[in-house]
């Protein structure tokens, strides 16, 4: 078992590719584009169209509890495993995606508006969200002065931090927490069963050269990823949260 999987309750991994200009959307194009995903992934046979919000194909999620899923939008592509046993399995449908997308869909490497590579935990938490995020993960001097106030119980503790990692700010980490308690629920102390939830996103902003292979840059934010993930994200954020939920 892949140790992502003992992190937190349920994990995925996403890859996101946004374009400048808006992707085609033809009946007879945007079915060759998903019949030849489906050829490589016969089991991603629910294929829905979302609107505005354009087109998906995906796996029975009730069949196995893991889900493949490819989606279609008018100016973004993306591909998503969740709850894979290893987050390797999902690199071949990920580059499936980047190598079919040039000529099934006429996106080029000049029109990459970005890349994401997105690592995401849900942990299980029926509490004040915002409450155990600060107890979990701890605050500045500042933010821990407005806790001590008496009677006062966080309502919105959701903390977000983006870093450039190099000189011309084009590849960045972004690290979010998602809290979904609300004011009603901590009011009433009766709360839901939503997912309180980690996201990890390596992105890669702007055109890329011509020479540059799309699945080669996913890679690369794939490698960067893991290594910020194992070096700070894992033992300063996931475990601490997973502690805390531990001792409710």
């Amino acid at each position: 078992m892949h140790p992502y999987s003992m992190l937190s309750d349920e994990y995925f991994t996403n890859l996101n590719l946004c374009t400048e200009m808006t992707l085609p959307s033809s009946r007879e194009t945007v079915l060759n584009f998903f019949e030849r995903v489906q050829k490589s992934f016969p089991t991603m046979r629910n294929f829905y169209n979302r609107g505005e919000n354009g087109f998906i194909l995906e796996e029975d999620k009730e069949e196995t509890g893991q889900q493949r899923w490819i989606s279609l939008e008018p100016q973004r592509v993306s591909s998503g495993y969740f709850s894979p046993k290893d987050p390797d399995d999902c690199l071949k449908q990920h580059k499936l995606m980047l190598e079919l997308v040039p000529y099934m869909l006429s996106i080029s490497p000049l029109d990459c508006e970005a890349l994401d590579y997105v690592v995401g935990f849900d942990f299980s938490y029926r509490g004040n969200h915002d409450a155990l995020v600060a107890e979990a993960l701890g605050s500045n001097q500042a933010i821990d002065s407005l806790l001590q106030i008496p009677g006062a119980r966080p309502l919105n503790y959701e903390p977000s931090i983006t870093l450039s990692l190099d000189d011309s700010c084009r590849c960045q980490a972004r690290l979010l927490i998602e809290t979904r308690t609300n004011a009603y629920q901590v009011r009433r102390e009766d709360y839901s069963d939503e997912q309180l939830s980690v996201f990890f996103t390596l992105r890669q902003y702007g055109s890329l050269s011509a020479e540059t292979k799309l699945e080669e840059t996913m890679l690369d934010l794939k490698e960067k990823s893991d290594q910020l993930m194992n070096e700070y994200v894992i033992d300063q954020v996931l475990r601490p949260l997973a502690q805390a939920i531990s001792t409710k």
